[in-house]
């Protein structure tokens, strides 16, 4: 499940605690960064176990509302939903169980934002079209909860609030993870019951041995990267660079020098991303074409033995940083 998006958001943010807090201890700086790395796959688990915790309510509900047809003599309740079949897979699911009883992370007190995640739910045309249909299949089950998942779960700013409360490690984490998880509704099968697999944390060691060569390289070479920036923004001091960008460019360097077969806009794509999300407004333009300038450096000076794709090939101006006192180094 964790793979080098996520790896890469993680080691940007630990990168950055790394200088702020000055203790610079780099093994213990690895085993911080590791362990945000597992606290996501439990907010994986933790966001599946969600559903089970409103199934849950709404067997309560069907429970309240049969008792009280029966005592009346009205027409029963739907309990479609309540016994809905991916959901019902998903709860003897022998993997989220060995994790709820490992961690012990429930949504048990959260009782009341549960109720009111059912009210939404209910209330919803999704679910409404859903109970209404006569279609009585695993499919329709799943899909459903796909529906209200993205609807009603993966953009919820009182979920975001509970989860920050729960875990400073989540605060970034919940837009990657949704994808996971709605991933792993859709690959669900009736066929595997029980067994079904959920997402491993790491594909394959390949992706945690990335994450620990990345960020020893970035912080253990850190001088040798600042020269290199330095060397291309000769045309203003470099000590003017917004402190974020140095760290977001010092850690695009190492991966550009470390991983031979990750192409270099590849590289470039994904740090200037980062950095419209956690820079300047202008900083993605201009780290764009400072990783550009420096990547070409690099290859004419013989230091790294790639290749520039086509589109890279010309020379891309580079804009002049924000001179942001509260971000400076």
């Amino acid at each position: 499940m964790i793979n080098r998006e996520l790896i890469r958001i993680k080691i940007v943010q630990l990168t950055y605690a790394y200088y702020q807090n000055g203790s610079k201890n780099m093994d213990n700086a690895e085993k911080e960064l590791l362990f945000s790395l597992s606290k996501s796959y439990d907010l994986y688990n933790y966001l599946l176990e969600l559903i089970i915790a409103i199934t849950k309510e709404e067997r309560l509900r069907i429970e309240v509302a049969t008792q009280r047809a029966e005592r009346e003599g009205t027409e029963m309740p739907n309990a479609k939903f309540a016994f809905n079949k991916f959901a019902v897979q998903l709860e003897e699911n022998k993997m989220l169980n060995e994790f709820i009883e490992n961690q012990k992370l429930t949504w048990d007190n959260d009782k009341e934002f549960i109720r009111k995640l059912c009210n939404q739910i209910e209330q919803s045309s999704a679910y409404n079209e859903y109970m209404a249909s006569e279609e009585n299949s695993f499919e329709a089950d799943r899909e459903i909860w796909r529906k209200l998942y993205k609807q009603l779960i993966q953009e919820n700013e009182e979920i975001d609030s509970i989860l920050e409360e729960k875990n400073l490690y989540w605060n970034d984490d919940k837009e990657i993870v949704d994808t996971f998880v709605l991933k792993t509704i859709k690959r669900f099968d009736p066929k595997n019951k029980s067994k079904q697999e959920l997402l491993p944390e790491y594909k394959d060691m390949e992706d945690k041995d990335f994450a620990c060569k990345l960020f020893r390289a970035t912080i253990l070479n850190a001088d040798q990267y600042q020269h290199y920036m330095s060397e291309t923004s000769r045309n203003w001091d470099f000590s003017r660079l917004a402190y974020m960008d140095v760290v977001i460019m010092q850690i695009a360097i190492a991966e550009m020098l470390t991983f031979p077969n990750i192409p270099v806009s590849v590289t470039i794509n994904e740090y200037v991303d980062l950095a419209k999300l956690y820079s300047t407004p202008k900083s993605g333009g201009y780290i764009n074409g400072m990783l550009d300038s420096i990547a070409r450096y690099l290859i004419d000076s013989g230091k790294m033995m790639k290749a520039m794709e086509a589109q890279r090939q010309a020379h891309v101006a580079v804009p002049k940083p924000e001179n942001n006192e509260s971000n400076q180094k």
